[in-house]
């Protein structure tokens, strides 16, 4: 009889020990506790009793993430034929957690000894106990316990009961786990096995060397990127001075040129993606060539023309055109390239 109530109820207990997923981390708690208990118990055959209940306390000692010992002291009650029966004992306890969690699954073996009275016949004698049971955490000083477990009881002659010492039960236990103090810190405790081998970030180029718009400032100091090609420069790597040469415009015309438009189609689209905020003066400059009075207002249409198609073309920047007519030569007027050097437009950047 007790045999076929035990399996059901051992089953279900076994399933607590199944392996599952739990943290990472596992803790250091080596803390003390003590543990009251209620007990239901289903007394053996032999015993020709009926199954009861009683309670006791455990005082223990967490030892490691797996180990706890404990100390417990219990009465249980039942009546039966030859009863009523008492029994008042206490055992010393070992308890192994499969792991530690908020759910915590583990098995459990004591020995100790235990005085049984059955009406007027007391004896003494010794108990083993072994079972599974699990703890469930309601908060850090305060975990749900119970177990269910197997209980041989010899009496060692003392014939208590007439015809066997031996005694064969089954216990349940629900109680709370009370531990003194504050639970430790988390330890993380890494499976190198498993663990994905580290990710090294790449290591960033030293600006120093890198200059990345070509302008002969390195991107240490460069305050102003994307800047424009050709353009002079300052030492923040800022433009100052862009000089527009060649056949720009249509002869001893202010009309832009092809040419002119695809170069100022590029410089727009880089003063658009990296805008300064500086002014911006369109010079125009003509060769020797002709009367200075019609050089001037050529050069200033010129100008004009390049700042129109700018602004046409969506760049923010404040735009003046300003004719110097041949006044500020960069070349020698008396040769072909010299007057070659001389017609072109400047673009200047007006520092604020």
């Amino acid at each position: 009889m007790l045999t076929k109530k035990i399996l059901p109820i051992a089953a279900l207990a076994g399933l607590a020990i199944v392996p599952q997923a739990h943290a990472v981390d596992q803790t250091q708690d080596n803390r003390w506790y003590v543990a009251p208990f209620a007990t239901f118990i289903n007394s053996g055959g032999d015993r020709s009793a009926s199954d009861g209940w009683g309670g006791g306390l455990g005082v223990g000692k967490i030892i490691d993430e797996h180990f706890n010992v404990e100390l417990k002291g219990f009465y249980q009650g039942f009546g039966g034929d030859n009863g009523p029966w008492d029994l008042v004992g206490g055992s010393a306890d070992a308890q192994y957690y499969l792991f530690r969690d908020k759910f915590s699954p583990y098995l459990v073996a004591g020995l100790g000894g235990m005085n049984t009275c059955a009406s007027a016949n007391c004896g003494i004698g010794f108990i083993g106990e072994a079972g599974v049971g699990a703890t469930y955490e309601v908060n850090d000083n305060l975990l749900i316990r119970s177990d269910v477990r197997y209980r041989y009881n010899n009496n060692l002659n003392a014939q208590v009961q007439a015809g066997t010492d031996e005694f064969h039960d089954m216990t349940v236990n629900l109680g709370v786990v009370i531990p003194f103090g504050d639970k430790p810190k988390y330890a993380a405790k890494t499976d190198t096995r498993m663990a994905p081998p580290p990710i090294v970030p790449a290591s960033k180029p030293d600006c120093r060397t890198l200059d990345s718009d070509a302008d002969g400032v390195n991107d240490c100091l460069d305050k102003c990127p994307g800047t424009i090609k050709g353009a002079t420069v300052d030492l923040k790597g800022c433009a100052v001075r862009l000089i527009l040469k060649g056949q720009h415009f249509k002869y001893d015309s202010a009309e832009l040129g092809l040419n002119a438009k695809e170069l100022l189609d590029g410089i727009a689209k880089d003063l658009i993606a990296y805008p300064q905020k500086n002014e911006i003066q369109v010079q125009g400059h003509a060769s020797s060539e002709g009367s200075d009075s019609y050089n001037m207002k050529l050069s200033q249409r010129r100008a004009h023309s390049v700042v129109e198609y700018l602004k046409m073309k969506g760049v923010a920047n404040k735009l003046s055109a300003k004719g110097y007519g041949e006044t500020q030569p960069i070349g020698d007027n008396s040769t072909e390239v010299g007057k070659s050097e001389n017609r072109r437009v400047e673009l200047i950047w007006i520092e604020e």
